[in-house]
């Protein structure tokens, strides 16, 4: 994007996570200095990018498996920029009824969403903090765009590591769990770092402090079921992303221990 250009209430000179992840993705919505964070990034992480494709492809395989399952309705949880095949268009290829609601707490974010959907009227997109998860899903406009007395699938691609206290990640993923009606579906993506240096983990940071977010958190597969207790886990589980029903074409081209794991639940 061209920094003279942009959008009314976007700071152009200041890194944003989801720029930086449009970045890691081939997108062409970041601006110089969002690439210069990401390849700082990169520098810790060279396979990040592969990371975010896998993600990506994650978030597609498992909107187009619900939507085949029958689900119309959709509450995506810090979900960036709605570009490079998100949610609403990838369910709304299979069911053009299906409803989505894009929630983030980065007002940039907001700005872009805001302009990029405006003639899509099955899509909104919220501002709001996952951390306040209760207040979130009782907001007005969100339960006006979705019937939680029906099947809605809550997302939580790629943003649980933003959250480095368990106890504080658990219970968000507690209270977006608790409006959901049988037949409802959690799908969550998280980050697997692997071994970093203290080096590492400090420069990561100092490029992090200058967004809204403090950095990540790696947690082990165990951790990760954990938000999956009580509901029935879709096969083949909790796996790395790319193990998760893959295409009969699609290869993995990620190399090293960075990576992450994901997974579906259905509600009973």
């Amino acid at each position: 994007m061209d920094e003279q250009r942009a959008p009314a209430g976007v700071d152009p000179f200041a890194p944003s996570v989801a720029r930086m992840y449009d970045y890691y993705l081939g997108g062409k919505d970041n601006f110089a200095v969002d690439r210069e964070a990401a390849q700082k990034i990169i520098e810790i992480l060279p396979n990040l990018p592969d990371i975010a494709r896998e993600n990506r492809q994650f978030l597609i395989r498992t909107v187009t498996h619900l939507a085949r399952q029958g689900i119309r309705q959709f509450l995506d949880i810090g979900a960036g920029l709605p570009t490079q095949r998100n949610v609403h268009q990838v369910a709304q290829e299979l069911a053009p009824e299906s409803r989505v609601v894009y929630v983030d707490n980065d007002p940039i974010v907001l700005v872009h969403a805001r302009a990029l959907l405006a003639e899509n009227e099955r899509v909104i997109a919220v501002g709001a903090d996952m951390r306040d998860a209760e207040a979130l899903v009782d907001r007005p406009e969100v339960r006006a765009h979705l019937d939680f007395s029906q099947p809605v699938a809550v997302l939580l691609l790629g943003v649980l590591h933003f959250v480095p206290d368990d106890e504080e990640a658990l219970k968000i993923v507690t209270a977006l769990r608790a409006p959901l009606a049988p037949g409802g579906y959690l799908v969550v993506s998280h980050g697997s770092l692997g071994e970093l240096s203290e080096d590492q983990e400090e420069e990561g940071r100092k490029v992090f402090s200058r967004t809204s977010v403090p950095g990540t958190t790696s947690r082990s597969r165990e951790q990760i079921l954990a938000f999956f207790d009580g509901l029935d886990l879709v096969e083949p589980g909790v796996v790395p992303l790319q193990e998760w029903r893959p295409d009969a074409d699609y290869v993995s081209v990620r190399e090293g221990k960075a990576g992450a794991l994901g997974g579906v639940g259905r509600v009973r």
